[in-house]
């Protein structure tokens, strides 16, 4: 798959431009003759501190139902148009040239135009937790008219094309956003795009609706009249949502994994495996080094050498996924190492090093009490955490489990940074400079910016070895460059990465055309549409 990103290649994917404007995709095959008409109701296991991906990474299943961006991505990452219907990149790889769709409309009615693109660009690449990697090469943005935009690159950007989905990098429009803080915008509660769906109401504690762009530029996309996304917390209402028919349709794995197996033979469900090649999900421990006890890296090792992942695999995640040792998970394919190094679970070695690290038991046998912070609205981070307070206590770490819900969680870790420890989930996303970076690279620890580097790590190794790779574009050489990383990493112990994550997309089988492409349902849903 290097071809993707190498930057010589002219990105037309062997189509004209007239045909590429016309929207001739290279999707899989779709039902014949849809219907017009219905309501669909999404699952979402939390309720999102904001409806648009402008400045936040937490609303991936919401920003590309009502925003677009330039590109989407077949199954393989193959960028298809959306906003844009040409792209060329120059071969030193220092200017990408978009042409845009015409006639495209705002919410509002207003154009969508050259300035829009530029104005969005330039905020991602100051605001977004990840836009300040994606972007950092960007030194000039040129609109020569309302439907070209030139990006000028400093370095090469061997991912960019690949960035540039609604989810990851939404279109805002210039006229509703200019001379505001973007963060604070109200349009981020209640958003104005050029998408598929319009923004209708977004009822707290409860659900947000949509409902269909009847002048979309798609016609005569989309197909549902409506869409509803429910916030269900508990995942065993989750579970009885779907299989009640409550919901049609839940992503990433929505209820119990102990339910799984039964859902399986249900017969009004199926099971979606594809549409999580934009994401690449992973459960990782984090370690707050503003806390003393996690300054020293044998305490960490310590932890390491308790912590059983395959205990979290079997009895957490039920065998679902797989045990991981780095930070990249195996389904990123192109960039994952095997085999390397271990740490073997021994609590007498954990006992020693905690010893070593200035940290005894005292009389009551505690070394030291700490609180765990697991990821809000998610079963399985609640459930991984106690098990981490059960295999610490063996080694005298007393754990204090504090639950919260997810819009509390981000404040707390990322905003006021008082914690000590987390387990949560991440995504790797489409490429390790975009999803991976971003976690551990010293200049991305940025308090207030949810999802960067929430440790505090500060390695000059690690550091250089992502800014090289953040710019190779030899594909053996920025493998390697990704593969010293991953070993820097398991030195270091920033975090400790534990499973990959078992992505799948529950749904109702009258729901067909959900998933088009590597971005599932947390694309636009302009195909899907109700069969019976």
């Amino acid at each position: 798959m290097s071809s993707l990103w190498t930057p010589r290649r002219r990105h037309f994917l062997g189509l004209s431009a007239a045909a590429l404007g016309a929207g001739l995709l290279a999707r899989p095959t779709l039902a014949q003759s849809p219907q017009h008409g219905g309501t669909l109701v999404l699952l979402s296991g939390s309720e999102p501190p904001t409806l648009t991906g402008i400045v936040h990474t937490g609303v991936t299943d919401f920003t590309g139902k009502h925003s677009e961006g330039l590109l989407t991505y077949d199954f393989d990452l193959n960028p298809l148009p959306l906003l844009a219907t040409s792209w060329d990149v120059a071969p030193d790889g220092l200017t990408y040239t978009f042409g845009l769709r015409p006639n495209v409309k705002w919410h509002d009615g207003q154009p969508f135009t050259a300035a829009d693109v530029a104005f969005s660009l330039a905020a991602i690449k100051e605001g977004h937790p990840r836009g300040r990697v994606t972007f950092a090469a960007v030194s000039d943005i040129q609109t020569p008219d309302d439907l070209t935009v030139i990006l000028k690159l400093a370095k090469p950007a061997p991912y960019l094309l690949t960035a540039l989905g609604s989810s990851e990098t939404p279109i805002v429009p210039r006229h509703l956003y200019e001379g505001t803080k973007v963060d604070e915008n109200p349009h981020n509660n209640a958003p104005v795009g050029t998408g598929p769906f319009i923004f209708k109401e977004w009822v707290r504690g409860s659900h947000v609706e949509f409902v269909r762009n009847e002048n979309y530029w798609d016609a005569p996309r989309p197909y549902l009249d409506r869409l509803i996304i429910r916030f269900i917390t508990d995942p065993a209402a989750r579970a009885i949502a779907l299989e009640t028919g409550e919901v049609h349709i839940g992503a990433s794995t929505p209820i119990p994994l102990s339910d799984l197996a039964r859902f399986e033979t249900l017969p009004n469900i199926a099971i979606e495996r594809r549409g999580y090649g934009y994401k690449n999900n992973l459960s990782r421990i984090e370690f707050n080094f503003e806390h003393p006890f996690f300054k020293d890296v044998r305490v960490r090792q310590a932890f390491a050498h308790t912590i059983d992942k395959s205990v979290i695999h079997q009895t957490v995640n039920f065998g679902y996924g797989s045990v991981i040792e780095g930070p990249i998970v195996p389904s990123l394919a192109k960039y994952f190492v095997p085999n390397l190094k271990t740490y073997a679970i021994d609590t007498a070695k954990a006992e020693s090093l905690l010893d070593a690290a200035g940290f005894p038991r005292g009389t009551d046998g505690i070394r030291q009490r700490i609180t765990l912070d697991p990821l809000g609205g998610q079963d399985l981070y609640k459930r991984g955490g106690e098990y981490i307070k059960q295999a610490l206590a063996k080694v005298g770490v007393e754990v204090s489990l504090r639950s919260q819900d997810f819009a509390t969680y981000i404040k707390r870790v990322y905003t006021d940074r008082d914690f000590d420890f987390t387990y949560h989930g991440m995504s790797n996303l489409f490429d390790p400079t975009v999803g991976v970076q971003r976690l551990y690279w010293s200049k991305n620890f940025k308090p207030g910016i949810p999802f960067t580097n929430g440790s505090g790590y500060n390695s000059p190794a690690a550091d250089a070895l992502l800014e090289a790779a953040a710019i190779e574009t030899d594909p053996a050489t920025r493998f390697q460059q990704f593969a010293d990383f991953q070993a820097q990493i398991i030195e270091d112990l920033p975090d400790i990465s534990v499973v990959s994550s078992p992505d799948l997309t529950l749904y109702d089988k009258r729901i067909a055309d959900h998933t088009t492409g590597a971005e599932g349902i947390a694309g636009s849903l302009a195909y899907a549409h109700f069969t019976a």
